[in-house]
């Protein structure tokens, strides 16, 4: 039986089996392979099991990463794809993020069935979120509203929330387009309002970082500009030391060779914000990502950022 062209590890849920799809199809093009000489095998996760706690409390967003990247090391799978803010600000040794697909829309988008909007929900409106972000910056606008806990994949927290659980919840507008139900959207926020999660939109490919075949063979699918901008914010997240307990934000862009990012952390109950915008050489990218993580670390208060340690 002739050996696969490369193996991919992902998870399970429709949105990873999206993603990993999409890898597959551009590697299949880019090398002139059929899709069926490219495996994909689903690795169920830690944090596929675990629905009724905060990632914080049980270990962080690297839940999402552990067993697939334990399968990377093990030579199981030639590389893992990933959605870029799903993965762990510091990576296992002798691992590496090697490429990404070009990046989706980068917005946040409300699903509130009967209110369509956030300022037209009710005081004392629930909305449901597994993110501190999400949760603070919806407090930062609305501190009225309650958030609670709501966890599961893209489906399931729709469903929960058409069901009347709660009366709103916040998912990123890449994930609902990529499963074609951005129809449920009811309000789209825009970026200098409600700034994404760093990696947000990115769909992230890693690999073992001594692995020169499939390094090569990946590098004919990075999109340069997301790379770029996924480095920056992920400096940014390294000087923060930044974790699911701590409400950070990062947005970098580019335009030609100039990398413009900015970068914010939020008081958990909202009711302070630090900002930062930085920008640079788009080849100096982790750089320009390190000065902006520390300039906040400088201004933020340490009990904000020690929350997240």
């Amino acid at each position: 039986m002739t050996a696969p062209f490369l193996r991919i590890g992902t998870r399970g849920s429709p949105l990873a089996l999206w993603q990993a799809r999409a890898v597959r199809s551009a590697l299949s093009a880019a090398h002139a392979v059929s899709e069926e000489e490219i495996e994909i095998l689903v690795i169920r996760t830690s944090g596929d099991q675990v629905h009724d706690r905060p990632l914080a409390d049980v270990g962080g967003k690297g839940l999402f990463t552990k067993e697939i990247e334990e399968a990377l090391l093990d030579g199981r799978v030639d590389l893992a794809v990933h959605s870029a803010k799903d993965v762990p600000t510091f990576l296992p040794e002798g691992l590496g993020l090697a490429a990404c697909l070009p990046r989706a829309d980068v917005r946040d988008a409300l699903i509130a069935p009967e209110y369509k909007t956030l300022g037209a929900l009710p005081v004392g409106a629930v909305v449901g979120t597994a993110s501190v972000r999400r949760s603070a910056l919806v407090k930062r606008l609305r501190p009225d509203l309650k958030t609670v806990l709501l966890r599961g994949n893209v489906e399931t927290r729709l469903r929960r929330v058409e069901a009347g659980e709660m009366q709103a919840t916040l998912l990123a507008l890449a994930g609902l387009t990529r499963l074609g139900l951005e129809t449920h959207a009811t309000e789209i926020f825009d970026v200098e309002t409600f700034l994404p999660a760093c990696g947000q939109g990115a769909v992230a490919i890693e690999i073992r970082s001594a692995d020169m075949g499939a390094s090569t063979r990946v590098s004919a699918i990075d999109h340069r500009d997301t790379s770029l901008a996924l480095a920056a914010e992920r400096a940014m997240l390294g000087v923060l030391d930044g974790s699911c307990r701590t409400p950070i934000a990062g947005h970098a862009k580019l335009s030609g060779d100039v990398l413009a990012l900015e970068g914010l952390v939020v008081a958990p109950d909202g009711s302070d914000v630090w900002t930062v915008t930085r920008q640079g050489p788009a080849s100096e990218a982790e750089a320009v990502g390190r000065e902006a993580g520390e300039e906040l670390l400088a201004r933020v208060p340490r009990g904000i950022i020690a929350e997240g340690v």
